[in-house]
């Protein structure tokens, strides 16, 4: 379409978009099918009928724009009227391994980060983490929580993709994890050497296409921890020679990232 909106986008654009699985979706009858806690927002809060446009994402490769065409009480049946591939993702897929801090910030960071374009979300136990689990249930509930808010910032900034939050996991198993990743950085308020600016003029930027960010809780990392970090190949970086909050440092990197290597500014 050369860049420009069809005639479809331009009605739909600003309306809320519904993330489906690729299962919902039939391309032969040209219906995608709605349950779930969806349904309720589409009638109740967004209070639309027959007839109405709305967007819908499978989270793999396509978005739709549909036509409500049926509305029951546990189900909201669309007419596909367009589909389009996705182009709403990074180039770059960026982890964030998150020390879990106290309170409501935790939340904080997983709505801004996935406005940003975050791949993943990793909370991470660290020796100075105060946060603690009661149980396994306690841990799922929380989960529960991180994912639906992953969704709904999903939904209002238009990602095509929703990203995962992962069960917390001690930090010595972020080590496994991060060797899928093609740079590790830390953040480290005592490094003074290396920059995320000296990083990314580094970089190779066609050969990098996953990066792993570490970001303390509000006590920050001990020197074991760094030195168990940096012997694993995860590079020590300042993010400048303000100390920011845990909450405001991941959310840095990452605008930094998506600015140079990403696509964060057009």
């Amino acid at each position: 379409m050369n860049g420009q909106l069809s005639s479809l986008q331009q009605k739909v654009k600003g309306m809320n978009r519904f993330f489906v699985s690729p299962t919902d979706i039939d391309l032969l009858t040209k219906e995608i099918s709605i349950s779930g806690e969806d349904v309720k927002h589409i009638t109740k809060v967004l209070r639309l009928s027959n007839g109405d446009l709305i967007e819908v994402c499978d989270g793999e490769a396509f978005e739709y724009i549909a036509e409500i065409k049926n509305i029951s009480k546990n189900q909201v049946i669309l007419s596909i009227q367009e589909q389009l591939s996705l182009k709403r993702e990074a180039p770059i897929d960026v982890i964030l391994y998150q020390s879990i801090p106290k309170s409501t910030k935790m939340e904080l960071i997983i709505q801004k980060t996935t406005e940003m374009g975050i791949k993943e979300v990793v909370p991470v136990m660290t020796e100075r983490t105060i946060v603690q689990f009661k149980d396994k249930k306690d841990v799922e509930k929380k989960i529960d929580r991180w994912q639906k808010i992953s969704a709904e910032a999903a939904k209002q900034s238009k990602r095509g993709k929703i990203p995962s939050i992962h069960l917390p996991i001690p930090l010595h198993n972020t080590i496994i994890h991060a060797k899928e990743n093609d740079l590790n950085i830390i953040a480290y308020e005592k490094e003074d050497a290396t920059g995320l600016k000296d990083i990314i003029a580094a970089l190779e930027t066609e050969h990098i296409k996953r990066i792993g960010i570490w970001i303390g809780p509000e006590g920050g990392f001990t020197e074991e921890e760094i030195h168990l970090a940096t012997k694993n190949n995860i590079k020590s970086i300042t993010l400048g020679p303000r100390i920011l909050r845990t909450e405001t440092a991941g959310l840095a990197a990452l605008s930094i990232l998506m600015y140079a290597l990403g696509d964060l500014g057009g």
